[in-house]
């Protein structure tokens, strides 16, 4: 199986991971502050599913 490729993809779903890598960081940052201030079991899972997926981008996975 081919290792996934980015550049490969249409030119609308490239757009959109673009738009998603650009916007997860200050979506993360408020998150994690929100974490902080108010802490529930909701707040918490999407803080970890928010820094996966930074980490995710940054690591080029996706």
């Amino acid at each position: 199986m081919a290792q996934y490729y980015r550049y490969r993809l249409p030119p609308w779903a490239r757009k959109c991971i673009f738009t998603i890598e650009k916007c997860v960081l200050p979506i993360m940052i408020f998150q994690l502050i929100r974490t902080l201030i108010f802490p529930s079991t909701i707040d918490v899972f999407l803080s970890g599913l928010l820094v996966g997926l930074f980490v995710a981008f940054y690591l080029e996975w996706f």
